[in-house]
């Protein structure tokens, strides 16, 4: 009963933890939209890398301890976290740019959000 009082909590808190990242990165995402650069890393500028810094480290420290919770109840990976590190990095010259990148990011978050209530 203890064991399974123990997965209860920690599950509750990986849902917590997943709504806190969710709400972090939608918030990064709609600044990035408004046309601060730098989330998605396309242009390799240490200015707008230094100041999205902080951001990157919240999502990074979240992700990590949601990934923790998920390995020990026998879930895979976080995908919103695993999706977002792969849309980071270098982009081709016709890749759309960070803020349309952003806003379908967000469009698609809002799609998400309307197909689970």
């Amino acid at each position: 009963m203890a064991k399974a009082d123990r997965l209860e909590r920690l599950d509750n808190r990986r849902l917590e933890l997943e709504a806190e990242y969710r709400a972090a990165l939608i918030e990064a995402l709609e600044r990035t939209a408004a046309g601060k650069w730098g989330l998605f890393d396309h242009q390799k500028d240490r200015h707008a890398r230094a100041a999205v810094r902080p951001t990157l480290e919240q999502l990074a420290e979240l992700g990590e301890e949601i990934d923790d919770a998920r390995a020990r109840l026998g879930l895979p990976l976080f995908a919103l976290q695993q999706a977002f590190l792969a849309a980071r990095g270098p982009v081709g010259p016709s890749a759309v740019g960070e803020p349309k990148q952003a806003q379908a990011w967000l469009e698609r978050l809002a799609a998400d959000e309307e197909a689970t209530d």
